[in-house]
């Protein structure tokens, strides 16, 4: 049976259609510029890529463009061969502590979230809204990146500030990448062959974050209320002194929410480097002594450093350490630097497995934690929420 996972942000729609339950990609495609006259959009099939340039208004055109797209290709002879819809959305809050089948309620349930995901909570809601008119009889799913962080507990998620913060305006960690946490984890019990495995995933790409499990639950993560939190990454500071923000505030006579934008998109990689967001381009200049980029590779593994250090505290052990995500998958020299920055917890790599690609362990025998690449899938994980949920 086909399954559409979908991912719509605010000016762009991307979307994998997959056989299930084999989670074979029968194509994917991404809608782009959505809302001007020169959008693209993109269709991969049977090892081809088809683009095609035209006005797109909104994500009611996109979605039918990518459904006619589907049929005009042969890739479904109808819309009645989609036998379920499942959407990506950010922020599940405290409400949705599950993926949930979508009605009129949950849609007014995930509106009352957008306070805590602003620039995506609502391009959720537009590209949901868009699917459930074009396919109208098919079961929508809405699968939460912070659902799988639900099971942490109050001393994990719980900031030090007023609890009335928290029990008037839901000011707590929430964590997020919850898909693809879910799916390395699941994929690293099976290959440890032991469900109880203490493990902490190094999700990392332009966006990035750790999360620690145990025994297949998330117990802790480095990402908080929103994804500013955590470790420095492409764009984003990761934690800093929140009195940051009114020191720049006032040398710069710049708003809270000017800065605010400066932490979340001209800072980490970017803002320490002054070169580029681009974990390649940092790891090129660092190669050339540019010693700012030197700098900005060297900050982000001390910081995951010391949530690794942190979580093998608080896990009481730990089994393995998963690289997962763009950077974490294809980059050997970061893995490399991680994994020597805690090698007092016993870890040996195998210089020639870390050097490839792929699923792979990239640790010794000998090595008393383990280390794996395991790709990431959040599509698939999308997918096999909704056949359980439809």
């Amino acid at each position: 049976m086909k399954i559409m996972a979908v991912n719509a942000g605010s000016s762009s729609l991307k979307f994998q259609l997959l056989e299930m339950p084999s989670e074979d990609v029968i194509a994917s495609g991404l809608v782009e510029r959505i809302g001007y006259y020169n959008a693209v959009f993109t269709l991969k099939m049977n090892g081809e890529k088809v683009s095609t340039t035209q006005e797109i208004l909104n994500h009611k055109e996109a979605v039918h463009l990518v459904t006619k797209g589907l049929i005009d290709h042969k890739i479904i002879s109808s819309l009645d061969d989609i036998v379920g819809v499942g959407h990506r959305v950010v922020q599940g809050g405290e409400i949705f502590k599950n993926s949930a089948l979508i009605n009129d309620k949950v849609i007014e349930q995930i509106k009352s979230l957008s306070d805590l995901a602003p620039l995506h909570n609502p391009a959720n809601i537009t590209g949901i809204e868009a699917f459930r008119k074009d396919l109208p009889d098919v079961p929508q799913i809405a699968v939460f990146d912070t659902t799988f962080h639900q099971t942490m507990s109050e001393d994990a998620f719980l900031y030090a500030a007023p609890y009335e913060w928290y029990q008037n305006y839901g000011v707590r960690k929430y964590g997020f990448h919850g898909t693809s946490h879910q799916f390395v984890s699941e994929r690293a019990a099976v290959l440890l062959d032991n469900k109880k495995a203490k493990i902490i995933i190094c999700h990392l790409g332009n966006g990035a974050s750790l999360c620690a499990v145990d025994s297949g639950k998330s117990v802790d993560t480095s990402m908080g209320l929103t994804p500013l939190e955590g470790i420095p990454m492409g764009t984003r500071s990761g934690n800093i002194d929140p009195t940051v923000l009114m020191l720049i505030s006032d040398k710069e006579n710049k708003s809270y929410a000017e800065v605010l934008d400066d932490l979340n998109k001209r800072s980490g990689f970017l803002g320490v480097s002054g070169i580029s967001n681009d974990s390649r381009d940092i790891l090129r200049e660092m190669e050339n002594g540019n010693h700012r980029a030197r700098l900005a590779h060297e900050i982000q593994v001390k910081r995951i450093a010391d949530y690794i250090g942190s979580y093998y505290v608080y896990m009481g052990g730990l089994d393995a350490i998963i690289f997962t995500a763009g950077i974490g998958e294809n980059e050997g020299r970061v893995r490399e630097a991680i994994l020597n920055a805690v090698k007092v917890l016993g870890i040996e790599i195998d210089q020639e497995e870390n050097q490839k690609r792929g699923e792979r362990m990239i640790t010794t025998k000998n090595s008393k934690v383990k280390a794996f690449i395991i790709p990431t899938n959040e599509e698939v994980m999308i997918a096999r929420e909704v056949m359980r949920l439809k």
